[in-house]
């Protein structure tokens, strides 16, 4: 049996570019591994920080070295001569230009397979404020919230006064003000009072013409990894915990910083909601492949809020995602297989 070629799809224009060269490494190695070398061919594919995709010589540096290059090339719009070979795209870009419906939707043009969640499920997953009307139109439980935009932060010193005064009577402090469309907690501030809401508006302004402000919640992170396309399967859940004042992008890619408890210690009454939960999530943005739905349990009151889903976690072999599917029986490399059939079952 001819193998088939997996077009590994990672760098990208964002802030998470060097995450997405770790995760991509460590699914080339997977692919590369046990049953799988006899089965896939690997064709890496770089998108630089500026835009131009790389192929061959320069994407395996990239991907050997985990160090991104800047290459000069012939125009944005070119792709490598490889892209026109593969029988399996799999995109491994976190954050904006990414995992936000844009690659997936000029991946849908090109009529070639491709692991994970198509454009409805991929912009909905970046966007936070569309995220959680979705999860409120199903029912699901979360922290109040105001979406704001730009333009109201950005406004006349009448308008920005009465923004505040709101905030702080409708969710009061602490506070958490976020860019919608950002990942691994880029531009997010933990606010306690009128001048810190203020430079926290400000900053997260320069981010995003849309920002979402949540109240702030006293407890554990909870997360749940999930697997399938019309009947997915939800992993072991586990926590995250760290001494920090909240989960920045610091903590969560600094060694030390945190750690990953799998499986989480919760009354299995909790983790059986939280699974359910996450199932639900799953399609009430119509994902597809895989994703990882971050929950809160408010341990004192029993509560179970959902935080967010994230329809491209990160992929390197000590991530969340993979580690919670491992202690649940599905090993790196196994997992890895079963992306690229879900991505072959859903074309």
């Amino acid at each position: 049996m001819s193998q088939l070629k997996v077009g590994l799809l990672f760098g990208g224009c964002s802030g998470e570019h060097e995450v997405s060269i770790v995760s991509a490494g460590a699914i080339a190695k997977a692919l590369r591994t046990g049953a799988n070398l006899d089965k896939y061919e690997v064709l890496p594919v770089y998108i630089q920080k500026d835009g131009y995709w790389q192929g061959g010589e320069i994407a395996q540096q990239v991907l050997t070295s985990g160090v991104p290059v800047a290459q000069a090339g012939d125009s944005r719009w070119q792709f490598p001569t490889e892209a026109a070979d593969v029988n399996v795209w799999f995109p491994v870009l976190h954050g904006p230009n990414g995992e936000d419906g844009t690659v997936q939707g000029l991946l849908t043009l090109m009529q070639v397979p491709f692991v994970g969640s198509g454009v409805l499920a991929s912009s909905m997953g970046m966007d936070k404020i569309a995220m959680k009307m979705a999860f409120a139109q199903v029912g699901l439980p979360q922290v109040n919230y105001l979406a704001v935009t730009r333009s109201q932060v950005y406004s006349n010193p009448c308008v920005f006064p009465k923004l505040c005064d709101r905030i702080e009577s409708e969710l009061g402090y602490p506070c958490f003000v976020k860019p919608a469309n950002l990942g691994s907690s880029v531009g997010i501030s933990k606010v306690r009072n009128r001048a810190q809401l203020e430079a926290a508006l400000d900053s997260a302004a320069s981010y995003d013409r849309r920002i979402i402000v949540e109240a702030g919640v006293v407890a554990r992170e909870i997360e749940c990894a999930v697997l399938g396309n019309d009947q997915p399967q939800a992993s072991v859940v586990g926590e995250i915990t760290f001494e920090s004042d909240f989960y920045d992008y610091e903590t969560k890619y600094t060694a030390g910083q945190s750690q990953m408890i799998i499986p989480a210690n919760v009354p299995e009454t909790i983790a059986t909601q939280i699974r359910e939960r996450a199932l639900q999530a799953f399609a009430a943005v119509d994902a597809a492949g895989l994703a990882r739905v971050d929950f809160f349990y408010v341990e004192s009151t029993g509560e179970i809020l959902i935080n967010e889903i994230n329809t491209l976690p990160g992929f390197t072999s000590t991530s969340m995602y993979p580690e919670m599917w491992a202690a649940t029986g599905v090993p790196f490399p196994d997992l890895v297989d079963r992306l690229i059939q879900l991505a072959l079952e859903k074309r």
